[in-house]
C-alpha cells in the first residue's frame, strides 16, 4: 500500500487552500496536473508567461532572481501563486535541484474553481500578503 499523499492532501497542507473542505480539495486536485522535472531542469523561467501555480510533491528546487539564489523549496512548498491572479511574466527562475514532481494548477482552471468557491481567494490573498510583508521586511533590513 502506497504512503504517498494524494493531491488533495497535498493541497490541504498549503495555507492557500486550508479553508477548503474535502469536496473542494478533491475538485482542486482533479483540476491539477502532475509534472516531473529532472535535476537541473528549469521548472519556470524568469520573464516567461506565468500560466499557473506549482506545488512541490517530491524533490527540491531553488528560486533564483537575477542569477542569485533567493530560496530553496521542498515538499509542500509552492510558487507561482501570483500567476493565478495576473498576466505578468515570471519574476524568478525555479530550477529542480533533484528529480522533482510538482502539482500544477493552471490559471483558467483556478478561476473556474473560485467562481464556485470564493473562499479560496481569502486564503490566497492572506498568504500573498504575508509573503509581501516578509519581502518588505527583508528589503528594509
Amino acid at each position: 500500500m502506497s504512503t504517498e499523499a494524494s493531491p488533495a492532501e497535498i493541497f490541504r497542507r498549503s495555507p492557500l487552500f486550508r479553508s477548503m473542505d474535502d469536496k473542494e480539495l478533491k475538485a482542486l486536485a482533479n483540476l491539477s496536473k502532475e509534472m516531473t522535472f529532472g535535476k537541473g531542469e528549469s521548472i519556470v523561467k524568469e520573464g516567461d508567461a506565468g500560466l499557473g501555480f506549482y506545488m512541490i510533491r517530491e524533490g527540491e528546487a531553488t528560486v533564483r532572481h537575477g542569477g542569485k539564489t533567493v530560496a530553496t523549496l521542498g515538499r509542500g512548498d509552492f510558487f507561482g501563486e501570483m500567476a493565478l491572479l495576473d498576466d505578468q511574466p515570471r519574476s524568478a527562475d525555479v530550477i529542480a535541484m533533484e528529480p522533482t514532481k510538482c502539482l500544477v494548477l493552471l490559471r483558467w482552471n483556478f478561476w473556474s474553481m473560485i467562481s464556485k468557491n470564493p473562499n479560496v481567494v481569502r486564503g490566497l490573498l492572506r498568504e500573498m500578503s504575508r509573503r509581501l510583508r516578509e519581502s518588505d521586511k527583508a528589503m528594509s533590513e
